[in-house]
């Protein structure tokens, strides 16, 4: 395992912990974090809000990896995150392209069907 697919795999499994201050440590300073829906969140600051904001209404989540490719600085990530919000079980299936530099993750594009997440908690 390289250290590159060691660091995205902590990372994804760090999201149980539902803390946004050890989630941002991943990222580089200047790092970007892109919910291919939405708009790119860019740096520690804006991170933090984000994933705060993200997390309020959680209550557990755990994200399962069903694939992953690792080359170089690009880790490619299949998952399945089941995610407790209010009480709604959400099983989004995901993927996650993320380019890594000098141990932290620089750049993070994730993609999934947001019309899964928003029907879930109907």
């Amino acid at each position: 395992m390289t250290d590159n697919e060691r660091i995205v795999r902590e990372f994804l499994a760090a999201w149980s912990n539902l803390d946004p201050t050890e989630l941002v440590g991943y990222f580089a300073e200047a790092g970007i974090y892109h919910n291919m829906p939405m708009e790119p969140v860019v740096g520690h600051e804006a991170l933090h809000g984000f994933i705060t904001a993200f997390l309020a209404n959680w209550e557990k989540t755990d994200w399962e990896i069903l694939n992953l490719l690792c080359q170089g600085d690009l880790v490619m990530v299949e998952r399945m995150d089941r995610t407790v919000v209010q009480g709604k079980d959400v099983n989004l299936p995901c993927f996650g392209l993320f380019k890594m530099k000098d141990g932290k993750i620089a750049v993070w594009r994730d993609y999934f069907d947001m019309a899964t997440y928003v029907d879930a908690l109907a």
